[in-house]
Protein backbone atom coordinates (compact mmCIF):
# COMPACT_ATOMS: atom_id res chain seq x y z
CA UNK A 1 0.00 0.00 0.00
CA UNK A 2 1.34 3.45 -0.92
CA UNK A 3 0.31 7.08 -0.73
CA UNK A 4 1.93 10.49 -0.85
CA UNK A 5 1.12 11.60 2.72
CA UNK A 6 0.18 9.25 5.55
CA UNK A 7 -1.80 10.92 8.32
CA UNK A 8 -2.17 9.30 11.72
CA UNK A 9 -5.28 10.53 13.49
CA UNK A 10 -8.69 11.48 12.05
CA UNK A 11 -9.51 14.40 14.32
CA UNK A 12 -10.00 17.93 12.96
CA UNK A 13 -6.26 18.47 12.33
CA UNK A 14 -5.76 15.27 10.32
CA UNK A 15 -9.00 15.70 8.39
CA UNK A 16 -8.32 19.33 7.53
CA UNK A 17 -4.75 18.57 6.45
CA UNK A 18 -5.96 15.82 4.12
CA UNK A 19 -8.60 18.09 2.66
CA UNK A 20 -6.18 20.98 2.03
CA UNK A 21 -3.76 18.63 0.28
CA UNK A 22 -6.51 17.07 -1.82
CA UNK A 23 -7.54 20.45 -3.20
CA UNK A 24 -4.09 20.49 -4.83
CA UNK A 25 -4.26 16.91 -6.08
CA UNK A 26 -2.16 15.39 -3.29
CA UNK A 27 -3.26 11.95 -2.11
CA UNK A 28 -3.35 10.88 1.52
CA UNK A 29 -4.39 7.96 3.69
CA UNK A 30 -5.66 8.58 7.24
CA UNK A 31 -5.32 5.94 9.94
CA UNK A 32 -7.67 6.25 12.91
CA UNK A 33 -7.82 3.90 15.88
CA UNK A 34 -11.41 4.72 16.78
CA UNK A 35 -14.70 4.63 14.86
CA UNK A 36 -16.12 7.66 13.11
CA UNK A 37 -18.97 7.82 15.63
CA UNK A 38 -16.50 7.85 18.53
CA UNK A 39 -14.42 10.68 17.06
CA UNK A 40 -17.48 12.75 16.21
CA UNK A 41 -18.89 12.36 19.72
CA UNK A 42 -15.78 13.63 21.52
CA UNK A 43 -16.59 16.85 23.35
CA UNK A 44 -13.87 19.41 22.74
CA UNK A 45 -13.39 23.12 22.06
CA UNK A 46 -15.88 25.38 20.38
CA UNK A 47 -14.26 28.81 20.12
CA UNK A 48 -12.64 29.40 16.73
CA UNK A 49 -10.18 32.12 15.84
CA UNK A 50 -10.60 33.96 12.56
CA UNK A 51 -7.66 32.03 11.12
CA UNK A 52 -9.38 28.72 11.86
CA UNK A 53 -12.57 29.92 10.19
CA UNK A 54 -10.62 31.06 7.12
CA UNK A 55 -8.86 27.69 6.95
CA UNK A 56 -12.22 25.89 6.92
CA UNK A 57 -13.40 28.19 4.16
CA UNK A 58 -10.30 27.47 2.08
CA UNK A 59 -10.91 23.76 2.65
CA UNK A 60 -14.41 24.18 1.24
CA UNK A 61 -16.19 22.94 4.36
CA UNK A 62 -17.48 26.13 5.98
CA UNK A 63 -21.03 26.42 4.63
CA UNK A 64 -22.69 25.24 7.86
CA UNK A 65 -20.10 27.05 9.99
CA UNK A 66 -20.85 30.34 8.24
CA UNK A 67 -24.58 29.78 8.63
CA UNK A 68 -24.74 28.51 12.21
CA UNK A 69 -21.57 29.86 13.84
CA UNK A 70 -22.14 32.57 16.43
CA UNK A 71 -19.90 35.63 16.13
CA UNK A 72 -18.15 36.40 19.39
CA UNK A 73 -16.89 40.01 19.42
CA UNK A 74 -15.97 40.23 23.10
CA UNK A 75 -15.98 38.50 26.47
CA UNK A 76 -16.55 39.43 30.09
CA UNK A 77 -14.04 39.13 32.92
CA UNK A 78 -15.30 39.15 36.52
CA UNK A 79 -13.08 39.73 39.53
CA UNK A 80 -13.70 41.24 42.97
CA UNK A 81 -17.42 41.32 42.00
CA UNK A 82 -16.65 43.74 39.16
CA UNK A 83 -17.75 42.89 35.61
CA UNK A 84 -15.40 44.16 32.90
CA UNK A 85 -15.91 43.85 29.16
CA UNK A 86 -13.12 43.12 26.69
CA UNK A 87 -14.24 44.44 23.29
CA UNK A 88 -12.24 42.20 20.97
CA UNK A 89 -13.40 43.80 17.73
CA UNK A 90 -12.62 47.40 18.64
CA UNK A 91 -9.29 46.54 20.29
CA UNK A 92 -7.97 44.38 17.43
CA UNK A 93 -9.13 46.17 14.31
CA UNK A 94 -12.26 44.10 13.82
CA UNK A 95 -11.07 40.60 14.69
CA UNK A 96 -13.66 38.30 16.22
CA UNK A 97 -14.13 34.73 17.41
CA UNK A 98 -16.80 32.30 16.23
CA UNK A 99 -18.61 29.82 18.48
CA UNK A 100 -19.04 26.50 16.67
CA UNK A 101 -18.61 23.18 18.46
CA UNK A 102 -15.69 20.95 17.52
CA UNK A 103 -18.10 18.04 17.19
CA UNK A 104 -19.93 19.93 14.44
CA UNK A 105 -16.64 20.93 12.83
CA UNK A 106 -15.57 17.27 12.76
CA UNK A 107 -18.86 16.18 11.18
CA UNK A 108 -18.46 18.77 8.41
CA UNK A 109 -14.92 17.61 7.72
CA UNK A 110 -15.95 13.95 7.59
CA UNK A 111 -18.76 14.68 5.13
CA UNK A 112 -16.20 16.30 2.84
CA UNK A 113 -13.26 13.94 3.35
CA UNK A 114 -15.17 10.69 2.98
CA UNK A 115 -16.53 11.86 -0.37
CA UNK A 116 -13.06 12.86 -1.62
CA UNK A 117 -11.41 10.40 -4.01
CA UNK A 118 -7.93 11.68 -3.06
CA UNK A 119 -8.40 10.62 0.57
CA UNK A 120 -8.85 7.18 2.11
CA UNK A 121 -9.69 6.71 5.79
CA UNK A 122 -9.14 3.51 7.78
CA UNK A 123 -11.26 3.53 10.93
CA UNK A 124 -10.36 0.97 13.57
CA UNK A 125 -6.70 0.75 12.53
CA UNK A 126 -4.85 -1.14 15.26
CA UNK A 127 -1.19 -1.45 16.33
CA UNK A 128 -0.25 1.54 14.19
CA UNK A 129 3.54 1.87 14.13
CA UNK A 130 5.38 4.56 12.12
CA UNK A 131 9.02 3.89 11.22
CA UNK A 132 11.77 4.75 8.73
CA UNK A 133 11.09 8.50 8.89
CA UNK A 134 14.59 9.41 10.10
CA UNK A 135 16.09 7.63 7.08
CA UNK A 136 13.67 9.38 4.69
CA UNK A 137 11.92 6.04 4.02
CA UNK A 138 8.73 6.51 6.02
CA UNK A 139 6.22 3.74 6.40
CA UNK A 140 3.45 2.73 8.77
CA UNK A 141 2.58 -0.81 9.76
CA UNK A 142 -0.92 -1.49 11.11
CA UNK A 143 -3.69 -4.04 11.38
CA UNK A 144 -7.07 -3.46 9.79
CA UNK A 145 -9.86 -6.01 10.19
CA UNK A 146 -7.32 -8.57 11.45
CA UNK A 147 -5.09 -8.18 8.39
CA UNK A 148 -1.56 -6.76 8.56
CA UNK A 149 -0.66 -3.87 6.24
CA UNK A 150 2.41 -1.76 5.53
CA UNK A 151 1.83 1.73 4.15
CA UNK A 152 4.69 3.44 2.31
CA UNK A 153 4.59 7.19 1.85
CA UNK A 154 6.63 10.29 1.08
CA UNK A 155 5.75 12.04 4.34
CA UNK A 156 4.12 11.26 7.67
CA UNK A 157 1.91 13.63 9.68
CA UNK A 158 1.26 12.80 13.32
CA UNK A 159 -2.15 14.26 14.13
CA UNK A 160 -3.01 11.71 16.82
CA UNK A 161 -2.93 13.84 19.95
CA UNK A 162 -0.98 13.90 23.18
CA UNK A 163 -1.44 10.16 23.86
CA UNK A 164 -0.91 9.06 20.26
CA UNK A 165 1.65 6.65 18.82
CA UNK A 166 3.47 9.10 16.57
CA UNK A 167 5.45 11.02 19.15
CA UNK A 168 6.11 7.79 21.06
CA UNK A 169 7.84 6.40 17.95
CA UNK A 170 10.42 9.20 17.93
CA UNK A 171 13.71 8.33 19.69
CA UNK A 172 13.98 10.31 22.93
CA UNK A 173 17.45 11.46 21.93
CA UNK A 174 15.95 13.35 18.96
CA UNK A 175 13.55 15.60 20.83
CA UNK A 176 13.19 17.80 23.86
CA UNK A 177 9.99 18.02 25.86
CA UNK A 178 8.93 21.04 27.94
CA UNK A 179 6.13 20.54 30.44
CA UNK A 180 4.40 22.37 33.25
CA UNK A 181 1.52 20.77 35.15
CA UNK A 182 -1.04 22.69 37.16
CA UNK A 183 -2.38 21.67 40.59
CA UNK A 184 -6.00 21.71 39.49
CA UNK A 185 -8.34 20.72 36.68
CA UNK A 186 -11.51 21.91 34.99
CA UNK A 187 -14.78 20.19 35.80
CA UNK A 188 -16.86 20.72 32.69
CA UNK A 189 -20.61 20.35 32.22
CA UNK A 190 -22.65 20.43 29.02
CA UNK A 191 -26.39 21.06 29.17
CA UNK A 192 -29.14 21.84 26.73
CA UNK A 193 -29.97 25.11 28.43
CA UNK A 194 -29.81 28.70 27.17
CA UNK A 195 -26.39 30.23 27.89
CA UNK A 196 -26.03 32.65 30.77
CA UNK A 197 -24.81 35.38 28.43
CA UNK A 198 -24.23 35.93 24.73
CA UNK A 199 -20.51 36.22 25.46
CA UNK A 200 -18.11 34.00 27.39
CA UNK A 201 -17.66 34.96 31.04
CA UNK A 202 -14.34 34.32 32.81
CA UNK A 203 -14.57 34.47 36.61
CA UNK A 204 -11.74 34.97 39.10
CA UNK A 205 -13.11 34.03 42.54
CA UNK A 206 -11.63 33.19 45.92
CA UNK A 207 -13.32 29.78 45.70
CA UNK A 208 -11.69 29.13 42.32
CA UNK A 209 -11.99 29.97 38.64
CA UNK A 210 -15.20 29.48 36.64
CA UNK A 211 -16.11 29.89 32.98
CA UNK A 212 -19.54 30.29 31.41
CA UNK A 213 -19.60 29.70 27.65
CA UNK A 214 -21.87 28.41 24.95
CA UNK A 215 -21.95 25.95 22.06
CA UNK A 216 -25.18 27.33 20.56
CA UNK A 217 -28.13 29.47 21.59
CA UNK A 218 -29.65 26.43 23.28
CA UNK A 219 -26.55 24.58 24.49
CA UNK A 220 -24.25 25.77 27.30
CA UNK A 221 -20.78 24.78 28.44
CA UNK A 222 -19.69 25.58 32.00
CA UNK A 223 -16.45 24.93 33.87
CA UNK A 224 -15.33 24.98 37.49
CA UNK A 225 -11.77 24.87 38.79
CA UNK A 226 -11.46 21.80 41.05
CA UNK A 227 -8.59 19.99 42.80
CA UNK A 228 -7.03 17.11 40.85
CA UNK A 229 -8.17 14.78 43.63
CA UNK A 230 -11.82 15.32 42.65
CA UNK A 231 -13.76 12.69 40.72
CA UNK A 232 -16.67 13.34 38.36
CA UNK A 233 -18.74 10.96 40.48
CA UNK A 234 -18.28 13.35 43.43
CA UNK A 235 -20.37 15.96 41.64
CA UNK A 236 -24.10 15.74 41.05
CA UNK A 237 -25.64 18.23 38.63
CA UNK A 238 -27.13 20.08 41.57
CA UNK A 239 -23.74 20.29 43.28
CA UNK A 240 -22.27 21.79 40.12
CA UNK A 241 -24.99 24.42 39.70
CA UNK A 242 -24.84 25.38 43.37
CA UNK A 243 -21.09 25.89 43.24
CA UNK A 244 -21.28 27.87 40.00
CA UNK A 245 -23.82 30.21 41.58
CA UNK A 246 -21.46 30.78 44.52
CA UNK A 247 -18.77 32.00 42.12
CA UNK A 248 -21.07 34.31 40.16
CA UNK A 249 -22.19 37.82 41.15
CA UNK A 250 -25.74 37.74 42.53
CA UNK A 251 -27.20 39.44 39.46
CA UNK A 252 -25.87 36.71 37.16
CA UNK A 253 -26.50 33.84 39.58
CA UNK A 254 -30.19 34.75 39.60
CA UNK A 255 -30.27 34.61 35.78
CA UNK A 256 -28.63 31.17 35.47
CA UNK A 257 -30.93 28.59 33.86
CA UNK A 258 -30.04 25.07 34.95
CA UNK A 259 -30.95 21.64 33.70
CA UNK A 260 -29.70 18.06 33.47
CA UNK A 261 -26.21 17.59 32.06
CA UNK A 262 -25.50 15.21 29.20
CA UNK A 263 -21.72 15.28 29.70
CA UNK A 264 -19.46 15.91 32.67
CA UNK A 265 -15.71 15.43 32.78
CA UNK A 266 -12.59 16.66 34.54
CA UNK A 267 -9.63 17.78 32.43
CA UNK A 268 -6.20 18.34 34.04
CA UNK A 269 -4.35 21.46 32.93
CA UNK A 270 -0.84 21.36 31.50
CA UNK A 271 1.53 23.20 29.21
CA UNK A 272 3.53 20.86 26.98
CA UNK A 273 5.71 21.50 23.93
CA UNK A 274 7.98 19.26 21.85
CA UNK A 275 10.96 20.65 19.98
CA UNK A 276 11.45 20.25 17.10
CA UNK A 277 8.23 19.35 15.28
CA UNK A 278 9.98 17.71 12.32
CA UNK A 279 11.92 14.44 12.41
CA UNK A 280 13.12 13.55 8.92
CA UNK A 281 9.97 12.79 6.96
CA UNK A 282 7.69 12.98 10.01
CA UNK A 283 5.88 16.11 11.20
CA UNK A 284 3.97 16.58 14.45
CA UNK A 285 0.70 18.51 14.21
CA UNK A 286 -1.62 19.79 16.94
CA UNK A 287 -1.80 18.07 20.32
CA UNK A 288 0.81 15.50 19.27
CA UNK A 289 3.37 18.29 19.59
CA UNK A 290 1.90 20.76 22.04
CA UNK A 291 -0.75 21.20 24.74
CA UNK A 292 -1.88 24.44 26.36
CA UNK A 293 -4.31 25.05 29.23
CA UNK A 294 -7.81 25.63 27.81
CA UNK A 295 -7.85 29.15 29.29
CA UNK A 296 -8.11 31.34 26.21
CA UNK A 297 -9.17 28.52 23.84
CA UNK A 298 -5.89 28.06 21.98
CA UNK A 299 -5.60 24.27 21.50
CA UNK A 300 -7.70 23.67 18.39
CA UNK A 301 -6.67 27.01 16.90
CA UNK A 302 -2.98 26.17 17.26
CA UNK A 303 -3.63 22.88 15.47
CA UNK A 304 -5.22 24.89 12.65
CA UNK A 305 -2.13 27.06 12.26
CA UNK A 306 0.04 23.90 12.18
CA UNK A 307 -2.18 22.55 9.39
CA UNK A 308 -1.84 25.84 7.50
CA UNK A 309 1.95 25.79 7.68
CA UNK A 310 2.35 22.08 6.90
CA UNK A 311 -0.17 21.99 4.05
CA UNK A 312 1.43 25.10 2.51
CA UNK A 313 4.87 23.48 2.75
CA UNK A 314 3.76 20.14 1.27
CA UNK A 315 1.91 21.82 -1.58
CA UNK A 316 5.03 23.87 -2.39
CA UNK A 317 7.08 20.66 -2.45
CA UNK A 318 4.76 18.68 -4.70
CA UNK A 319 3.92 21.54 -7.07
CA UNK A 320 7.21 23.45 -7.22
CA UNK A 321 9.83 21.09 -5.84
CA UNK A 322 10.55 23.55 -3.02
CA UNK A 323 11.86 22.13 0.24
CA UNK A 324 12.49 25.42 2.06
CA UNK A 325 9.03 25.61 3.63
CA UNK A 326 9.26 22.03 4.90
CA UNK A 327 12.61 22.97 6.45
CA UNK A 328 11.01 26.00 8.14
CA UNK A 329 7.82 24.29 9.34
CA UNK A 330 9.04 23.52 12.85
CA UNK A 331 10.55 26.92 13.64
CA UNK A 332 7.61 28.83 12.18
CA UNK A 333 4.96 26.77 13.98
CA UNK A 334 6.87 26.85 17.27
CA UNK A 335 7.13 30.64 17.21
CA UNK A 336 3.33 30.89 17.28
CA UNK A 337 3.00 27.96 19.69
CA UNK A 338 5.25 29.52 22.34
CA UNK A 339 3.33 32.80 22.08
CA UNK A 340 0.11 30.88 22.80
CA UNK A 341 1.75 28.92 25.62
CA UNK A 342 2.81 32.19 27.21
CA UNK A 343 -0.67 33.71 26.95
CA UNK A 344 -2.46 30.59 28.20
CA UNK A 345 -0.05 30.38 31.14
CA UNK A 346 -0.48 34.05 31.98
CA UNK A 347 -4.28 34.06 31.64
CA UNK A 348 -4.43 30.96 33.82
CA UNK A 349 -2.12 32.53 36.41
CA UNK A 350 -4.32 35.60 36.94
CA UNK A 351 -7.74 33.94 36.78
CA UNK A 352 -7.21 30.77 38.85
CA UNK A 353 -6.67 30.13 42.54
CA UNK A 354 -3.29 28.53 43.16
CA UNK A 355 -3.20 28.68 46.96
CA UNK A 356 -4.85 30.20 50.04
CA UNK A 357 -2.11 32.81 50.28
CA UNK A 358 -3.94 36.16 50.75
CA UNK A 359 -1.01 38.10 49.26
CA UNK A 360 -1.27 36.10 46.03
CA UNK A 361 -4.98 36.87 45.87
CA UNK A 362 -4.36 40.61 46.32
CA UNK A 363 -1.62 40.61 43.66
CA UNK A 364 -3.92 38.89 41.17
CA UNK A 365 -6.66 41.45 41.79
CA UNK A 366 -4.19 44.33 41.49
CA UNK A 367 -2.87 43.01 38.18
CA UNK A 368 -6.33 42.54 36.73
CA UNK A 369 -7.38 45.98 37.93
CA UNK A 370 -4.27 47.57 36.40
CA UNK A 371 -4.76 45.87 33.03
CA UNK A 372 -8.44 46.65 32.77
CA UNK A 373 -7.99 50.32 33.65
CA UNK A 374 -5.63 50.66 30.68
CA UNK A 375 -6.49 50.58 26.98
CA UNK A 376 -3.01 49.17 26.36
CA UNK A 377 -3.64 46.42 28.90
CA UNK A 378 -7.00 45.50 27.39
CA UNK A 379 -5.45 45.51 23.92
CA UNK A 380 -2.74 43.09 25.07
CA UNK A 381 -5.42 40.70 26.33
CA UNK A 382 -7.56 41.08 23.21
CA UNK A 383 -4.73 40.65 20.69
CA UNK A 384 -3.61 37.40 22.31
CA UNK A 385 -7.15 36.15 22.81
CA UNK A 386 -8.15 36.45 19.15
CA UNK A 387 -4.85 34.87 18.10
CA UNK A 388 -1.67 36.32 16.68
CA UNK A 389 -1.36 36.61 12.92
CA UNK A 390 0.21 33.82 10.88
CA UNK A 391 3.76 34.35 9.62
CA UNK A 392 3.41 36.52 6.53
CA UNK A 393 6.69 35.32 5.00
CA UNK A 394 5.66 31.64 4.99
CA UNK A 395 4.94 31.44 1.26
Amino acid sequence: MKTQVAIIGAGPAGLCLARMLSLHGIHSIILERQTRAYVEARVRAGMLEQGMVELMRRAGVASRLDKEGLVHSGFKLIFDNQISHIDLASLTGGKQMVIYGQTELTKDLYDSVLADSNIQVFFGAQEVCPSGFLEEKPRVSFYYQNTAYTLSCDYLAGCDGYHGVTRAAIPKSCLREYERTYPFGWLGLLSDTPPLDEEAIYIHHQRGFALCSMRSRTRSRYYLQVPLSEQVSDWSDQDFWDELRRRLPASLADSLITGPSFEKSIAPLRSFVVEPLRFGSLFLVGDAGHIVPPTGAKGLNLAASDVHYLSTALIAWYQEGRSDLLDRYSATALHRIWAAVRFSWWFTSVTHKFSDDPIEQKIQLAELDYLLQSTAGQTTIAENYVGLDLAEDFV
